[in-house]
Formats: structure tokens, sequence, C-alpha cells
């Protein structure tokens, strides 16, 4: 594919000798210098699909970079996913003299400024953690000539819109950029204008689509019974590691309690943990320590523990998109894998979206489908000014509505997302 010599044999080390289809297509095109918008479903690969001809190129840039600057600069939404694409890269530069930064939230700032102060070749970053060492003056962007944006069309649905604004202002006009996702966001369009110049397009899968060798069910449960059910199948393989997904932090740390009263080796992560402490219970659930990790939705995207088996939707995610990151976080590298939903009454909502943008239906392994519940903050339709069929405001003798009532149907709707 014409890449050079000792990154082929630091390949071969690693036992990979044959590229992937997002592989195949990008690289070429990359090399050649084009601008790449790379769409796959996850786990075909496409940390190599940028990273092999971003190496590549780097390695025709003779010398050392300059103080603070950044040669090449990739954007990743999560930490967990940054910290893997730069253990993924210092494989492949391991006999160069290229360095290979990282910086994330939840980290000292100090030791990573430090760090910034000879100059980086690849700088892995989250957004807002990039933003915070620019405003110190840690770093600059004025010589980078590689940018790569990796999920971009999470950063999105995290809410990096504005950030990713103010760093592409930073970056000079003649750079190489690749960006990568799994999906095509609606704002994706906007985000391609304002970084890529005529990129070349690849696709190879249809957005939505996911891995061919993940078995699908979904039980009908109520809400109640989800924890007695869970563990009723996590008996069933309990040698074998297991992903599940709640809505919420709170959630999260409740459900991995009473599994470990169950019995089972598990832990949780979540935005309101640690850097330290997500990266130790990573690396438990990849040792097999940990059988059954618990997890929102930071965990849903890029992270590669090929032995994952199982994957539950404990809850069903308020974006369909993420169900089909979530269970893209098993079936990996041509391995099976079973992913478990379970739906409540009023989960039915999330259940057809999720079945939309799949286009397919999941199979049923228990229950009947539930009527989907009204929503119950929506305006009532055909009633009278005051709330009732021809009635005065606010009801009988024209009193006031009752606020309580309101209330409730504000918090019986539904949770936000972690």
């Amino acid at each position: 594919m014409g890449l050079p010599g000792p990154l082929v044999k630091a390949l071969e080390k690693t036992g990979i000798t044959e590229p992937t289809p997002i592989q195949a297509r990008a690289i070429p095109h990359a090399l050649n210098g084009f601008d790449v918008m790379g769409l796959a479903q996850t786990g075909t690969g496409k940390t190599a699909a940028f990273g092999l001809p971003l190496v590549a190129q780097l390695m025709e840039h003779r010398g050392k970079p300059a103080p603070k600057t950044v040669r090449s600069l990739i954007l990743a939404p999560t930490r967990e996913l940054a910290g893997q694409i730069r253990d993924t890269l210092i494989g492949f530069v391991k006999d160069t003299p290229m360095k290979v930064g990282l910086v994330v939230g939840g980290s000292s700032i100090g030791a990573q400024i430090k760090r910034l102060e000879k100059g980086t070749d690849i700088l892995v970053a989250t957004p807002g953690r990039l933003l915070d060492l620019l405003d110190r003056r840690a770093l600059t962007l004025e010589e980078t000539r590689f940018l790569v944006l990796d999920e971009a069309d999470q950063m999105l649905d995290l809410g990096f819109i504005h950030a990713l604004r103010k760093i592409a202002g930073l970056l000079p006009e003649e750079r190489q950029t690749m960006l990568f996702s799994a999906t095509m966001a609606k704002q994706m369009d906007e985000i391609a204008s304002s970084y890529l110049n005529k990129p070349k397009r690849v696709q190879v899968s249809p957005p939505g689509k996911t891995a061919d060798k993940v078995t699908q069910a979904v039980h009908f449960i109520a809400k109640a019974e989800k924890p007695n059910l869970l563990v009723e199948l996590l008996d069933g393989h309990r040698d074998e590691l297991a992903l599940v997904f709640a809505r919420t932090k709170h959630g999260s740390d409740k459900l991995a309690k009473k599994l470990a009263q169950a019995g089972y080796a598990v832990d949780a992560i979540h935005g309101n943990k640690s850097q330290g402490q997500r990266q130790r219970a990573l690396n438990a659930f990849r040792a097999g320590e940990v059988r059954v990790l618990v997890a929102t939705d930071v965990a849903a995207r890029g992270l590669d523990i090929p032995d994952v088996k199982h994957v539950y939707n404990f809850d069903l995610p308020n974006v369909p998109e993420n169900y089909v990151h979530r269970i893209g976080r098993t079936a990996r590298a041509g391995k099976d894998g079973a992913a478990i939903a379970f739906c409540a009454p009023d989960e039915m909502g999330e259940l057809k979206d999720i079945q939309k943008v799949m286009k397919l239906e999941i199979p049923v392994a228990s229950g009947r489908a539930w009527e989907e519940l009204p929503d119950p903050n929506a305006k009532p339709k055909g009633r009278g000014r005051g709330g009732r069929p021809g009635g005065k405001p606010g009801g009988p003798g024209g009193k006031p509505a009752s606020t309580n009532r309101r209330r409730r149907s504000r918090r019986s709707g539904p949770k936000k997302a972690a």
C-alpha cells in the first residue's frame, strides 16, 4: 500500500498483515495528501486507517518539532478513546524518534504542560483540555500540518461544536485533515465544510449498520424487574466478559452494587469517576479481573476490548445511534458477540427510534411489545382554554390548576443521559 518499510515491520510484529476494508480504501487517499471523510461501523480498524498514513507522512519530515509546537493533532471525544488511540500509535512509532503525547481532562494539567514544552510529533487530545492548554499558551497549533477528527459525530453529541470551531480557527489553512465516524450526524456537513477541503469520501457500511456477527435480542420487561433478569442472564456466562450500559451515573453505581452483592466481580465507569478510577476499571476488565463492567455512554465509543462477549442495554439510550456504538463493543476483530436489550413500558419510543435507524426489528427474546406511553409533558389536544373541555380557566370554579400535577409530570418524563 506504499507504507514505509519500518512501519510495515512494526505492523508485522503486532500480527497485522492484511488491511480491513476501511483501511484499504482510506490509506491510499491519505498517503496521496487528500483530505478524507471515512464512514465505517465501529470495530473495523479506523484508528489504523488514519494512524498509518499519518505516521508514514511524518516519517518523511526529518527533524524534531520546535518547542511547544504540535506537528499533528488527533481529536477524540472521550478520555478512554484518546488513550486507546495513543497506545495504538505508540506501537506504530516504537522504532522511530517520534513522540506521541496525550492531553485529556482528569489528569494533572501541570504535568501535561511540562511534556508539551519540548514539542510533540503527534498529540492526541480531547477538545476541552486542549482549549485549556491553548488558553494557558502551553502549546501552539501554528505548525500543525495534519489533523484527525475521530468519532466526530459523538463530539457533536457531547456539545463540542463550539470548541471545534474555536480550534479550527487556530489551525493553518494548509494542512491535511481526516474525519472518521461511525454515523453521519445532521451537523456533520457543517464540520466537514469547516475542516475539510474537497475530501475523498470513504464509506464501507451504511450509517446505523451494526457489526455482522452481533446477535441481538430484546426483552420486554417492567423496570423494577430488570435487575433480576440481568442477574439471571449473567449467571449463564459467569466466565465471560459482559458490558452493561445504564443511562445515568447514579444508576450505574446502584446497579454495580447490586451485582457485587450477587457475587460478581464488577466495577462501574462514568463521568463522575476520576480518570485514574476509570482507567483502573478498564484495565481490570481487559485483564479479566472484573467480569462485568457497568457504564454510561462514556464507554460506548471506540473502546477496543476484544474479549467482550455480551453487551446488555439495561437502559435504552436516548440517542438511537448510541445503541449501534454500544453493541459495537462486542463482536470485534471478527469474533461473535451478543447484544441484549431490556425495554420497559416508557422506553418503547427509544426502541422504535433504534429500529428505525438500523432499518430492522430486533428479535424478541421474552415478553410482548408494550403500548407506547403518551408523553406526559405533551400539551393536551382539543381542550378548552382552562385545561378541561369547555371548562373555566384552571378547572372547576376557575381555581388555578394544581402545580403538583405539573411537577409529577416533569418527574415522570425521560431522564437525561449521563
